[in-house]
């Protein structure tokens, strides 16, 4: 079966930097299929790609191939590396983009394995140090993903030091835990890093975020009136507030970072 390539980019979609890298991909493995998970990451926005590769990765078939490129590195010190995590495998800059779903694969205990792209010959020929994502990732992900393909082995020489974010962890309180935003969606959807075992115990559930409180967790968005803040688990487990047919992250003026609190009274 041909391989599988999906591509997350900041690039945005007025420019061709996305169709260049696409160009190189099937110069090399002209069978491969290639899948865009989103090109609007914000500029330079690593914790946003993380998080979005996090959420995406799984969904996809054993073997897939994900070629991420928040870069703004791009040309530094900064390593150019290659990944599998479990079942999926990660081409892109050593910058922070696999903390999420690299600390998901340690929690679970799937096999790990990170190489540093030290193999010029899997890359193009001319090198530009402003994209490497056509010019050096693009063509791994390609090698990878070729009939007969490369094996990570082949593309770069062991590390295990990859670059991580300085998250923070949920906390637990006197009468709760206390968590943070980590992404605000399309939709104004406030999402934390909390989950349902964080949140485990008797008692009423209380959120508390940004200066508004919200009192018990909803099932779905349509159970209440439009309008209503509410909080439930959306559709990656992560404790999230909402307004039904609204924008709760320009109500709630929320930032990612922000801190929220939940009490169990």
């Amino acid at each position: 079966m041909p391989g599988i390539i999906t591509i997350m980019t900041d690039f945005g979609l007025r420019d061709g930097y996305v169709g260049e890298m696409k160009g190189v991909i099937l110069g090399i493995a002209p069978q491969a299929r290639i899948v865009d998970i989103t090109h609007l990451i914000g500029p330079q926005n690593v914790l946003e790609a993380a998080v979005t590769f996090n959420r995406s990765a799984p969904s996809f078939p054993e073997g897939t191939i994900h070629l991420c490129v928040v870069d703004p590195g791009v040309g530094t010190a900064r390593r150019p590396i290659a990944a599998r995590l479990g079942a999926q495998r990660f081409v892109g800059p050593d910058n922070g983009l696999l903390t999420l779903l690299l600390a998901r694969a340690r929690r679970e205990r799937w096999p790990v394995e990170i190489v540093h792209l030290d193999q010029p010959r899997y890359w193009r020929a001319q090198i530009s140090p402003v994209f490497h994502g056509r010019d050096l990732f693009a063509p791994v992900a390609a090698h990878l993903a070729a009939s007969p393909g490369a094996a990570l082995s082949d593309v770069g020489s062991p590390i295990d030091d990859p670059v991580l974010l300085p998250l923070a962890l949920p906390e637990r309180t006197a009468d709760g835990v206390r968590g943070a935003v980590m992404h605000i969606d399309h939709f104004g959807n406030v999402a934390t890093n909390l989950r349902a075992e964080d949140l485990a115990g008797p008692g009423d559930v209380i959120v508390c975020a940004c200066g508004a409180e919200v009192r018990g967790l909803a099932q779905t968005f349509g159970e209440r009136p439009p309008g209503d803040l509410i909080a439930l688990f959306n559709s990656h487990g992560e404790l999230e507030l909402a307004v039904v047919n609204g924008n709760a992250g320009q109500r709630l003026g929320a930032k990612v970072g922000d801190p929220v609190e939940v009490t169990r009274r």
